[in-house]
């Protein structure tokens, strides 16, 4: 898996190009003076040039710094959400298809090992036996009972909609159609709350982002549209007017610890279990949930074949 920072993953929802990212760049001005007449008036000196030829203000390259770190930010954003979506629906999707399969596995191991010992009577036979049994049935754990009840935002959407009697929508695949995945790039890049100006101005887009994550997640192509829609007959937030250099300053440092945070993010996400399976089939990871499932169910046929020879 590539990056395109340090600590981004990589993935197909990353292939459209940030053409929309501003460049920073000086404007150059070339003035050309035809050959003066002998009875032309002097050229204008310094003090008579006008608004247009004076130099940049320092706060505004400062400003103009910020714009360009804030949209690249977005675009850091994007790509780690984006694979954090897919991080989610994989694992969620690996358990509720895979799950049953590794069940069948433990049984099966489990029963194995107890005929085995039922046949030799070693200690040690039993000793395996009595631990194959116990990863069948182990002791709930905090993290089973929580199990697909909380995400890394709280409670997860199956549990919120069952606790508001609203219908469970479970995601349909690892990753969402190119049609939600475009929807959420738009979104994201107008309505992000790194954009805003002011304290109410970012809890509005706070919890837009949120419904618009949400949308995502599941994949759900109409509620994004619907969000479109809504984001685009709200308020328009002007254009900010210019900052001291000092505030400038201060923005660009929040930028760089704001990016640092989510360079862990990403690196937690891509070293985790579900993230390494996800780094294996980085063009298809649904292809990659079928191949294993197809392995899981080979392993299962040759086990019961095994227990079905040791029990004749």
């Amino acid at each position: 898996m590539t990056h395109e920072a340090a600590g981004v993953p990589t993935t197909r929802n990353d292939e459209d190009r940030q053409d929309d990212v501003p460049q920073d760049s000086d404007d150059v001005h070339a003035v050309q003076h035809d050959e003066a007449e002998p009875d032309a008036p002097e050229p204008a000196g310094p003090e008579d040039a006008g608004p247009e030829d004076a130099e940049p203000r320092p706060e505004a390259r400062l400003a103009r710094a910020v714009q360009v770190a804030e949209q690249a930010l977005i675009e850091f954003e994007i790509a780690v959400e984006t694979f954090r979506v897919e991080v989610e629906n994989f694992s969620r999707l690996h358990h509720q298809k895979l799950g049953p399969m590794y069940a069948r596995l433990d049984e099966l191991d489990a029963l194995i090992a107890e005929a085995r010992a039922a046949k030799t009577g070693d200690p040690e036979d039993e000793r395996k036996a009595r631990e194959a049994r116990a990863v069948v049935m182990p002791m709930p754990g905090v993290d089973e009972l929580f199990h697909d009840w909380m995400d890394t935002d709280g409670l997860s959407p199956e549990a919120a909609a069952m606790l508001t009697e609203q219908p469970v929508r479970p995601p349909k695949r690892v990753r969402p159609s190119e049609e939600a995945r475009r929807l959420y790039r738009e979104l994201a890049r107008k309505a992000h709350p790194d954009l805003a100006q002011d304290e109410v101005e970012r809890q509005r887009r706070d919890e837009f982002i949120a419904r618009v994550n949400a949308a995502y997640g599941r994949g759900d192509v109409e509620l994004l549209k619907e969000l479109v829609a809504e984001w685009e007959a709200g308020p328009v937030q002007p254009p900010a007017p210019l900052s001291e250099s000092e505030e400038l300053y201060a923005r660009l440092e929040w930028l760089s610890r704001r990016k640092e945070l989510l360079t862990v993010l990403a690196k937690e996400l891509e070293d985790g279990a579900i993230g390494s399976m996800l780094r294996m089939a980085p063009d298809d990871p649904d292809q990659l949930l079928e191949d294993i499932a197809e392995q899981l169910l080979g392993e299962v046929s040759r086990r019961e074949a095994e227990l079905a020879e040791m029990t004749r």
